[in-house]
C-alpha cells in the first residue's frame, strides 16, 4: 500500500494474497429476487448432446412468463391481453447446460422507462449456483388491437418497483 508520502510500505501490504470473500458472485450484476425451476428436456439437446442454444432464450422467456405471473401482471389466458412485446434480446453464454442439469432462471426488472423496461436473467446450476448464461431483453408495452407502443402501466410500474425493492 502507499502510504501519505507517496512511498510503498510494505507493512501495509497483506501477508496473503487477496480475494474478494464473495465466492464468485459478479459485484455490480443484478439482484435476482426471483427464480423460476426449469426441466432440462431431451428434446432441448442438440447433437453435440448439450442444450441447444436457442433454447436459452426459452428458458428466459418462461422465467419471465411465470415472474409476470407472480407479480399478478398476467394471470395466463391469451397473450394478445398481456400487453408487451420483446424489441431486444442479448445472451452470454457461459458453459454447456448438459442433459439432467438442475437449472433456474433468476428474473429481474432492472430498468423502466415510459413505454419499455429492461430485464435481465441468469440461468444457472440449482445445486451450486454456476453461471450458464446471463442476458437481458428490452420489453415494450404494446397495445396488439391497435398495433403501438403504449405508457406501461402504472399499477405494473408500481408492482414492479416494489417487489424489486425499489420502493416500500
Amino acid at each position: 500500500m502507499i502510504d501519505l508520502s507517496g512511498r510503498i510500505n510494505s507493512q501495509m501490504l497483506p501477508k496473503e494474497p487477496w480475494f474478494p470473500q464473495d465466492k464468485g458472485i459478479i459485484l455490480g450484476m443484478p439482484d435476482f429476487h426471483f427464480y423460476h425451476l426449469i426441466e432440462v428436456r431431451y428434446g432441448d439437446l442438440d447433437p453435440q448432446g448439450h442444450v441447444n442454444n436457442a433454447k436459452f432464450l426459452t428458458y428466459m422467456e418462461q422465467g419471465r412468463v411465470f415472474y409476470l405471473k407472480q407479480l399478478k401482471l398476467w394471470e395466463g389466458g391469451s397473450f394478445l391481453n398481456l400487453g408487451i412485446i420483446l424489441a431486444d434480446v442479448q445472451i452470454t453464454f457461459r458453459k454447456a447446460i448438459q442433459f439432467g442439469d438442475p437449472i433456474r432462471v433468476g428474473v429481474c426488472i432492472s430498468g423502466i422507462g415510459n413505454k419499455s423496461m429492461t430485464s435481465d436473467y441468469r440461468i444457472e446450476d440449482a445445486r451450486d449456483g454456476s453461471e450458464f448464461a446471463s442476458g437481458s431483453s428490452v420489453l415494450v408495452a404494446y397495445d396488439y388491437q391497435n398495433k403501438r407502443s403504449v405508457p406501461i402501466p402504472e399499477d405494473w410500474r408500481k408492482a414492479i418497483l416494489l417487489f424489486e425493492g425499489q420502493v416500500g
